[in-house]
């Protein structure tokens, strides 16, 4: 679930291992080059961290930031 604190959304993503949380990186760095809009974010081992914010408006959360948010979950496996 994304969070909104700080003028920002904000979700953390645990994966099995680093291979696996790298692949689901370089899936988010093509959805942001075709929308347009890149993440802040870390990596350590399993875990993602991303920090969404529209600077061209101020580093503040856009619609454009919701449509990002939405779009990375797609990426996401489901969950039975």
């Amino acid at each position: 679930m994304w969070l909104e604190q700080n003028n920002q959304l904000y979700r953390a993503f645990s994966f099995r291992d680093f291979k696996e949380a790298f692949a689901f990186m370089t899936r988010v760095a093509g959805l942001a080059e075709d929308m347009d809009h890149h993440p802040t974010w870390t990596n350590t081992y399993n875990k993602v961290e991303i920090w969404l914010s529209t600077h061209d408006a101020g580093n503040v959360v856009t619609q454009k930031d919701q449509d990002m948010a939405d779009a990375i979950d797609k990426l996401l496996p489901a969950v039975p």
